[in-house]
């Protein structure tokens, strides 16, 4: 059972005072593991993972904790975790390579490579474009997997038709009213993707794998103990394990957040991220990574961005599926990057990464 916000206090202020000792005493190879698992047990986190990276090196990396809360299921640095919505700079980074391949273009209309679904859309979506669909410049609605509406029964054949289906009725859905230029909507990147398949003939599942195998990286879907079940469980608001299931919602929003990778693997990508935006890599131009970063105001593609109060700019990212959490913030400045996964999504666990998140920029 969670504890009660005053207890909740008391604790932090442990925590954080622990973390001054640590951090004048604690040295080696993993200098923030005793800090990271007393936030961890703090903020009643099973399992928190972290790492910091440079274009060239893994720095530290860490899992700590339990696979499943109250077992003796114990983590390791190869474990998998959902990562939400850092799946979206993962569909962008396809994006990127099939527009320097000459397979689609930016500007490409959603309806040019669908037409058949144009006659039933609302005239307020016909003219989005692929970088509106991965920059949020949509008036498409905030759809999530815990949406009741449409039904499961309500669409037919495989996943890549279900999510054909899911398109020609999110389209005819009204568009909402926006204050600025963003909206942040899931289903842009549910229209992305099928963009993406349209253009390459390949399913999306496939693009990633082909992805993992250029760049040594293994990708996998869903919930990690529904592949395994002895792998790492996720956690919801209350703290209770979600058991192993094929959610066909998260497969219909696949290209928006339903990827699941080890922490090594991740941090791999990152670094490629990291290296790209430096000197560019064998895939893609120093100019794309930063347009994939930095392209468009306040979030470019599958990258929120900011800058920090020297002008720096840095990107970052939240990926909650609904039981897990992860955190990844990269510094081309410095040539760094710091990610976090952990296996629960309450408030508390959203408190203890952005504690350890702090105590790891400051190094």
């Amino acid at each position: 059972m969670l504890r009660s916000i005053t207890a909740r206090k008391t604790q932090i202020f442990t925590v954080f005072t622990l973390l001054l000792t640590l951090s004048t005493t604690v040295s080696s190879a993993q200098p923030h593991t005793r800090a990271a698992d007393s936030i961890r047990k703090a903020f009643d986190i099973p399992a928190l993972a972290y790492a910091i990276v440079s274009g060239d090196s893994i720095l530290e990396l860490k899992n700590l904790g339990a696979r499943k809360v109250n077992t003796a299921m114990e983590c390791n640095n190869y474990d998998l975790f959902r990562i939400g919505s850092n799946t979206k700079a993962i569909t962008g980074m396809l994006a990127a390579m099939l527009v320097k391949e000459g397979k689609i273009s930016w500007g490409t209309h959603f309806f040019d490579l669908f037409p058949e679904m144009s006659a039933t859309a609302r005239k307020e979506h016909l003219n989005l474009t692929l970088l509106d669909l991965l920059t949020f410049r949509t008036k498409l609605y905030p759809y999530t997997y815990t949406y009741k509406r449409p039904k499961r029964a309500q669409f037919s054949g495989d996943a890549t038709a279900q999510r054909r289906q899911f398109a020609n009725w999110f389209f005819q859905q009204p568009p909402v009213a926006r204050r600025d230029s963003i909206c942040f909507s899931n289903l842009g990147y549910v229209a992305a993707g099928l963009m993406l398949e349209k253009a390459s003939g390949k399913i999306y599942k496939q693009l990633v794998a082909d992805l993992g195998e250029k760049l040594g990286i293994t990708f996998q879907f869903g919930q990690p103990n529904a592949i395994d079940v002895n792998q790492v469980w996720g956690h919801d608001a209350s703290l209770t394990p979600e058991p192993p299931a094929d959610n066909y919602k998260l497969n219909w929003l696949e290209a928006a957040g339903n990827i699941t990778m080890t922490l090594p693997d991740y941090s791999r990508l990152i670094q490629y991220n990291l290296k790209g935006l430096e000197h560019g890599t064998p895939h893609l131009s120093r100019e794309d990574y930063n347009f994939m970063h930095f392209g468009r105001a306040r979030f470019a593609l599958g990258w929120f961005w900011d800058t920090d109060d020297a002008g720096n700019r840095y990107s970052w990212n939240v990926g909650n599926p609904g039981t897990f959490l992860t955190k990844v913030y990269v510094y081309p400045h410095a040539d760094r990057a710091i990610i976090i996964f952990s296996n629960a999504q309450t408030d508390m666990a959203d408190e203890g990464t952005d504690a350890l998140l702090e105590l790891l920029r400051k190094g």
